[in-house]
């Protein structure tokens, strides 16, 4: 597995990066917030894509889309390409994570970003089992921190599981481990219904935290070059200057 994060900044002026579909998609978009995360990610998966299919930073003929369930693939010159991918956005930041088919199919990784930001209880206790909400009381990570990073969690779970946020995030129950590898990864875990359970990874870059989870045991993702460094990205939300599209 491999991750590349862009951020606002980096996404090109204008529409001619995007295929005749990404633009009519994009141009749906009549709220600036959902416009501007929605190319967020399309440049992240593509940038992704590009560098694993070892064309650099050349993005061209590449197209980012998104199957009925809402989960991306990846086409190149109309045909798949034998990647997975998976992306997440969050305050201006985009990361995206790919990995070739013949080491997991479409689905088998999620990846999640978030801000390290104040929950209230009433988001603990509606969104984290009993346990989870146990644990971020005793982590030494800190109560923000360790609310968001289960909140990340579920989400790269969900995606995994193919069901998103329409399922309750209760159902699956999120376990963080101390370990610290050399490149920064933390190991962790999510146990879902019917006793399975996907292994995973976090890390804290800054103010954002990013976490992976996979359907099968694998290493944690290593960067791929030319991306952003999320630790010295700024949370951004430009969109409040010009809310509709």
């Amino acid at each position: 597995m491999r991750w590349l994060a862009v951020d606002e900044t980096s996404v090109p002026a204008g529409s001619a990066w995007l295929s005749d579909r990404e633009r009519e998609v994009s141009e749906r978009q009549r709220l600036t917030k959902r416009r501007q995360e929605w190319l967020l990610r399309r440049y992240a998966m593509k940038r992704a894509a590009a560098v694993a299919l070892g064309r650099g930073a050349a993005i061209g003929g590449l197209e980012a889309l998104n199957d009925p369930s809402g989960a991306p693939y990846i086409l190149l010159d109309g045909s798949p390409v034998p990647i997975a991918v998976s992306v997440s956005d969050r305050a201006g930041l985009a990361v995206a994570l790919v990995t070739s088919e013949r080491h997991g199919a479409a689905g088998s990784i999620g990846i999640d970003v978030e801000l390290v930001e104040s929950r209230s209880d009433g988001f603990i206790r509606d969104f984290l089992t009993a346990p989870e909400q146990l644990w971020t009381l005793r982590t030494t990570l800190g109560r923000d921190v360790a609310a968001n990073l289960l909140w990340s969690a579920k989400e790269a779970a969900l995606k995994v599981l193919r069901v998103g946020l329409r399922a309750d995030t209760r159902t699956v129950d999120v376990t963080v481990r101390g370990e610290t590898p050399a490149d920064g990864w933390r190991p962790l875990s999510v146990a879902g219904a019917g006793g399975v359970v996907l292994p995973g990874w976090w890390r804290r870059d800054g103010d954002f935290l990013i976490t992976v989870v996979t359907r099968d045991a694998a290493d944690p993702p290593t960067r791929m070059p030319g991306g952003v460094d999320p630790a010295h990205v700024t949370a951004a939300h430009s969109w409040l200057d010009n809310p509709l599209a």
